[in-house]
């Protein structure tokens, strides 16, 4: 498996420098990729779990490709509807190009309707746009001109350029039916978050597996995204979350999880609420506390 880290781009203390010394740190320690979440209309609703200042992915990952030399850069994820196709398409491509072909593009629909309404995006066809929206920016990186006639967005003959320098690998988040059969029709790997191991493994893996035989479709990799939460003492098994608990639980969880397949591992600091947010020193330690004593040598 190989190990990333989800740089924290909001909140109280969120600037240039933290940006910066999270994705340097993900390099110099030897984990393999770093990614970056996304909300474009910060609304009450979503600053209930990610306050202001919120940084853009993009700009963000443009100028984090020019500071780093090796780590893979991503989305975790992007919210596709909030931004026409082609300007993503074409942000992500100049990105792989910034980096030497480093980009994962992960991808989700989010889930805040007072956000895409100060869009004006509709909520209600998020899951439609999503998909069609896929259509045109993987087109887009492939092909130097391209045109598009669907529900959500027309054009005619359109450069491309510049391609990426490889073909950014596409992961889908999100843990529902269409999101799994989102997975198989346009992903590479599926890439779920906060979710039970048991739920992995009895339900979500066999269902991912059975739509990619009904498609005739490759099963995607398996690259989730653990809420990372080290405790003194367990925690029960019935309710916690993969990837939290004490170090012998969280490290039971990545042997499950390399024994279901997972490719990637993406570690998440934040818990879910502002107030929570730690100092980055903070998280840090928790992050070598787990690279020391759970990944060992297989971090690099």
């Amino acid at each position: 498996m190989r190990f990333g880290v989800n740089i924290l781009n909001f909140g109280r203390g969120t600037g240039p420098s933290s940006l910066l010394r999270w994705a340097r740190y993900a390099e110099d320690r030897g984990f393999h990729f770093a990614m970056i979440s996304d909300h474009v209309a910060v609304t009450e609703q979503v600053a209930q779990q990610y306050e202001a200042p919120f940084y853009d992915p993009f700009t963000t990952l443009a100028w984090l490709a020019g500071s780093t030399e090796r780590i893979e850069l991503g989305t975790t994820v992007t919210v596709l509807p909030f931004r026409h196709p082609l300007l993503t398409a074409r942000a992500v491509a100049n990105i792989d190009n910034f980096s030497n072909g480093r980009f994962i593009f992960g991808v989700g629909v989010s889930w805040s309707e007072t956000e895409y309404a100060a869009l004006g995006v509709p909520f209600r066809r998020r899951g439609a746009v999503t998909d069609e929206y896929l259509e045109v920016v993987t087109r887009a990186w492939r092909q130097e001109k391209i045109s598009h006639h669907g529900e959500f967005v027309s054009f005619d003959d359109v450069s491309t350029g510049p391609l990426p320098v490889r073909t950014p690998p596409v992961w889908i988040g999100g843990g529902s039916r269409a999101a799994l059969r989102r997975a198989v029709k346009y992903g590479d790997a599926w890439h779920p978050l906060n979710q039970r191991m048991a739920w992995f493994r009895d339900d979500a893996l066999p269902a991912l597996r059975r739509l990619a035989e009904e498609a005739g479709r490759p099963v995607p990799q398996f690259a989730p995204r653990l809420p990372l939460l080290l405790t003194d003492g367990p925690l029960p098994e019935e309710t916690r979350l993969a990837g939290q608990g004490t170090l012998d639980q969280i490290r039971q969880d990545l042997d499950d999880l390399a024994e279901l397949g997972a490719s990637h591992v993406l570690f998440d600091t934040y818990r879910g609420e502002p107030q929570s947010m730690r100092d980055q020193a903070e998280d840090e330690l928790v992050l070598e506390t787990v690279a020391r004593h759970v990944l060992g040598p297989a971090a690099r």
